[in-house]
């Protein structure tokens, strides 16, 4: 029974990473600004989260109130921020070279939970994270460009230190969500009384989604609607593939497998961005940025077994 479960698991997953590594095909074939196209994420996005939480019975679990709807805004609003920010620098550098530079935010966590929550990081961790950060380097062209063998675009410098920012973003919501976690912990184990259970990621993607459609509305009455039903086609993929069952996959999956089984499976999502771009837009890592990328992924894997 656990092996079936853990084999759904692993194949759940993998289809979500999947999703997510191709978003960067509907974003650049719609051909729209970023922030129309993160409107419409969230507008396609929560349309379909709605119809699987009501499938499943779970609408009842988007009632939030008090402290936890604040935060649940908060990190809402810096989710808006991370799509924005990564959505513009994909248009302005690759789908594979934005994914990779993203993918620092492990370490952005791990540094923020030690400052935060007090949590332990032993010298392996910090020994991972320099790894990371060389792995970075190298994967942004930062070591090619000053050895002189590359130049660097201003453009594509702004789309690296937008995917920076926003994987900050993403860190800061990972920590805020923790804090939920935590609290509902302490709540339930000293006060001895059951609290409502934390909001399930689905139901934080949900209100993600739904401030964002708020939140941005402006820009899409402001600046109209697309005008060619390829560019609607294209983001509707992007809020329902890419967004809705993307993260109904991933989620899935991830409430069947340990972490160190999900350490190793987020790479999948990477991995395919590498490829989509190799296969659909010719654009290929060369040997030092692969190199960066392998480093990265050690230093991830190294972390999560200290973990474990």
């Amino acid at each position: 029974m656990t092996t079936l479960r853990t084999r759904h698991g692993l194949i759940l997953m993998i289809g979500g990473g999947i999703l997510l590594g191709t978003i960067g095909v509907p974003l650049q074939e719609a051909d729209q600004h970023s922030l129309t196209a993160v409107w419409f994420r969230c507008l396609f996005g929560c349309i379909a989260l709605s119809i699987v939480l009501a499938v499943s019975g779970r609408l009842p679990e988007l009632k939030l109130r008090g402290r936890r709807l604040i935060v649940v805004i908060v990190t809402s609003l810096l989710m808006l921020l991370n799509w924005w920010l990564f959505f513009g620098a994909i248009l302005r550098t690759s789908i594979a070279l934005a994914t990779l530079v993203f993918h620092v935010q492990p370490f952005i966590v791990m540094a923020l939970g030690a400052w935060w929550f007090g949590d332990r990081v032993n010298p392996r961790q910090w020994a991972a994270a320099g790894v990371a950060v060389i792995g970075l380097a190298l994967v942004s062209d930062a070591v090619s460009a000053l050895a002189g063998i590359k130049t660097i675009e201003h453009d594509e410098w702004v789309g690296l230190m937008m995917c920076l920012v926003g994987a900050f973003c993403y860190a800061l919501v990972v920590v805020l969500t923790k804090s939920i976690q935590t609290n509902h912990a302490i709540s339930s184990t000293v006060l001895e009384v059951p609290t409502a259970s934390p909001p399930s990621p689905i139901v934080l993607v949900w209100w993600q989604c739904a401030i964002g459609i708020l939140v941005l509305g402006w820009w899409p009455i402001q600046h109209g609607l697309p005008s060619a039903p390829k560019a609607w086609a294209w983001l509707f993929a992007l809020g329902v593939l890419n967004t809705g069952l993307a993260y109904t996959l991933l989620y899935a999956g991830i409430s069947r497998l340990p972490s160190g089984r999900i350490a190793i499976l987020q790479f999948v999502y990477p991995l395919t961005a590498v490829i989509v771009d190799g296969v659909v837009y010719d654009r290929v890592l060369d040997l030092m940025q692969f190199f960066g990328f392998l480093l990265m992924i050690v230093a991830v894997l190294v972390t999560a077994s200290v973990d474990d």
